[in-house]
């Protein structure tokens, strides 16, 4: 049985990775790719707002709002193509997948047209180009004058970005850390753990200029003309899409539009931000986060407690074939990272079915605690000695009365803080779904930052309304556990 458990996990484990490496069918021989976006009225743009001045969150009137170079981009071409524009947020190294399974139509978020990135997808032309600095400490600013003088060093940049390939080809000497976002690369900047962070210029003046604190120093890197700018990701094979994104593009550039409207337009709202010192006109933002996040809680423990009470019935039957389907889903979600199983439900299974963000962030959560609810009641119920069966039968019970009035009450009161501590866990385990772009409090967390380029207090702020959540969980768990044992007494 074992054996046929490990070897079901290994065939789930195949069918999940082809299913998030798989890409998007090829276009059939008549492209129909402006078409179909014509036809449903929405041009679905792929994007990581926490890269200003090209994408970023800020608060407008209390309300949430995405905005920067890029998003007036998308803005004007979904007006050119005669649709909506519909932002998809999500990280930064999602947004390939996203476009290879069908979930953005485009991706337009400070991406470069590298020839790794050209093997999977198209792209537009080049619409913007800028050249690679370095932020620094203005405190170091003399002491840094180019990339040759991190050798030894640690040497930032967002994970995916070209950024972090020249790090490693340009700076034999430094050390390259890759972080999701560069909020995360500015706080790990000023608290010195790392010596400086590589960004396109716009985005390094634009942060330098809006912390006193920084500074941006030409890197003197060497790009080649393909890699240097920032292009439009769009799936293989949509010539017809393609062709109608560039002329949008060619306009932009005739006109100037992005030196002329979209870059002040930008630097606008990031000067906004960072004057804003405090936190309190962000409440929404942290409110929000906390509501998902206990949404999203407690539809999982739902979820998690029934199917898991479910699988340990199942995992204790008598049905052999029951019982090998169940213990190899237990060992291979046990066995699989949460974030590689909320990516497979998210783009996998979302190739097949189309998936929201948050309920396929749901799913997963509530699925993964479901095997750790599965061996905790089933520990539970093996613990209760044999006897207490044996003695239910012999009074005449059925097995179904005796699981139900004996074994059942007396393993739930022995399980109930094992339990208890899974649905806390729960809680917290919840902030992986930012990744898929669900607003939950990380999420929320990381916008603030990246409208106020402070670290530290967002962080405490969220750390203190997790804390609030998971000890008032734990007072109402131990209200019930005192009950059972005084029922139980």
């Amino acid at each position: 049985m074992k054996k046929l458990s490990l070897v079901f996990a290994a065939i789930f484990s195949a069918l999940m990775i082809l299913s998030l490496t798989q890409p998007q069918q090829p276009q059939a021989a008549t492209d129909d790719s402006l078409t179909r976006i014509q036809q449903k009225g929405t041009l679905i743009m792929g994007n990581s707002p926490n890269y200003p001045p090209y994408e970023f969150t800020t608060n407008v009137n209390g309300k949430e709002k995405i905005v920067g170079m890029d998003i007036e981009i998308g803005k004007q071409i979904a007006k050119d193509l005669g649709v909506k524009l519909v932002v998809k947020k999500m990280d930064f190294d999602s947004l390939l997948v996203a476009l290879e399974t069908g979930k953005v139509d485009m991706i337009l978020s400070g991406f470069s047209p590298t020839a790794e990135r050209k093997q999977h997808v198209d792209f537009s032309d080049t619409y913007y180009t800028a050249k690679q600095d370095i932020i620094v400490l203005k405190t170091d600013k003399g002491y840094y004058q180019s990339r040759t003088s991190f050798n030894n060093k640690k040497v930032g940049a967002v994970v995916g970005s070209i950024a972090y390939d020249l790090i490693k080809q340009q700076m034999p000497g430094a050390t390259p850390v890759g972080m999701q976002n560069a909020s995360d690369l500015v706080l790990a900047l000023k608290a010195h753990k790392i010596d400086g962070i590589v960004k396109d210029s716009a985005s390094a003046v634009a942060y330098a200029n809006a912390d006193t604190s920084l500074a941006a120093i030409d890197g003197h890197f060497t790009v080649s003309g393909s890699e240097s700018g920032n292009a439009i990701a769009l799936p293989k094979g949509s010539t017809a899409l393609q062709a109608a994104i560039n002329k949008s593009i060619a306009k932009i550039k005739q006109k100037d539009l992005i030196n002329q409207q979209f870059l002040p337009a930008a630097a606008k709202y990031i000067s906004t931000g960072a004057e804003t010192h405090s936190m309190w006109h962000y409440w929404t933002y942290f409110a929000k986060g906390v509501g998902y996040t206990i949404g999203i809680s407690f539809v999982a423990l739902i979820v998690g407690a029934l199917l898991g009470a479910l699988l340990a019935f199942v995992r204790l039957g008598s049905i052999i074939w029951l019982k090998t389907l169940a213990n190899a889903y237990v060992a291979f979600v046990r066995g699989t990272p949460l974030m590689v199983q909320v990516m497979f439900i998210y783009f996998g299974l979302g190739m097949f079915y189309n998936i929201s963000a948050i309920v396929a962030g749901t799913l997963a959560v509530g699925l993964n605690s479901a095997a750790y609810v599965s061996e905790i009641f089933r520990g539970g119920i093996e613990a209760i000695a044999p006897g207490q069966s044996e003695a239910a039968r012999s009074l005449g019970l059925s097995q179904k009365d005796t699981m139900r009035y004996v074994v059942f009450p007396q393993a739930l009161t022995a399980i109930w803080p094992a339990l208890g501590n899974e649905f806390i866990s729960l809680i917290k385990e919840t902030s992986i779904v930012s990744i898929i772009g669900v607003a939950d409090l990380i999420y929320q967390l990381r916008i603030v930052q990246a409208d106020t380029y402070r670290g530290v207090l967002p962080i405490t702020i969220a750390m203190v309304l997790y804390f609030i959540m998971t000890y008032s969980l734990s007072k109402v768990l131990k209200h019930f556990e005192k009950k059972m044992h005084h029922a139980n007494a």
